[in-house]
């Protein structure tokens, strides 16, 4: 099964809200199951975006499984949000990525040769986090719209690698598990399932 079917598959067995039907269909129309994750780091390849957001579900799933996370945090989050929060987190890179071209020398040749690269063509600079929580709020609304704990998980999965002031960052993970545990798991897709080398 690829990225996409395993996406696809967990997606429509999970998402029941309104609008979810909508905004699956604007992932097909996007970049979405084609976007690498990051320039060259973790999921620098086509389709790495899809990839990095069904392991991050499979992280999350496995720590918010752990009976000392259930036991610490008394986080009980139904499918639905689990899905919902790993899945979308990273909607914000829709269309956020150029393909361009540079030199690089053919270490088997010696010989210089064009290939390609991808950089950052940001067309709605409204930050990383929010900007997901701003997409996935134009098609889950109404009674479907996100709860508080959902838009504050994908607002703070970032954690402390986020830009922003460290004692909002700290206040907002201590005062919302679930974006503590959605920051745990998408560092753990990020750096050992994915790494810059993988």
């Amino acid at each position: 099964m690829t990225a996409k079917e395993e996406f696809i598959s967990i997606y429509t067995e999970n998402i029941k809200r309104k609008g979810a039907d909508k905004l699956l269909e604007f992932l097909k129309k996007s970049d979405f199951f084609k976007a690498p994750s990051s320039t060259r780091f973790h999921g620098a390849y086509e389709g790495g975006l899809v990839q990095h957001s069904v392991n991050v579900y499979h992280c999350l799933k496995d720590y918010l499984s752990r009976p000392r996370t259930k036991e610490m945090y008394n986080m009980d989050f139904s499918e639905e949000t689990i899905a919902i929060v790993a899945l979308l987190h990273d909607v914000c890179k829709i269309d956020f990525y150029a393909t361009e071209m540079r030199n690089r020398k053919n270490d088997e040749t010696g010989q210089w040769e064009k290939v390609p690269f991808y950089t950052i063509k940001d067309n709605v600079p409204y930050g990383h986090g929010e900007k997901s929580v701003y997409i996935i709020s134009g098609y889950l609304y109404g009674e479907g719209r996100l709860t508080r704990d959902e838009a504050m998980a994908i607002r703070w999965h970032m954690g402390f690698s986020g830009i922003e002031d460290k004692n909002t960052i700290g206040k907002a993970l201590e005062m919302y598990p679930l974006a503590l545990a959605l920051n745990v798991a998408d560092m753990e897709a990020s750096y050992y399932l994915e790494g810059s080398e993988k």
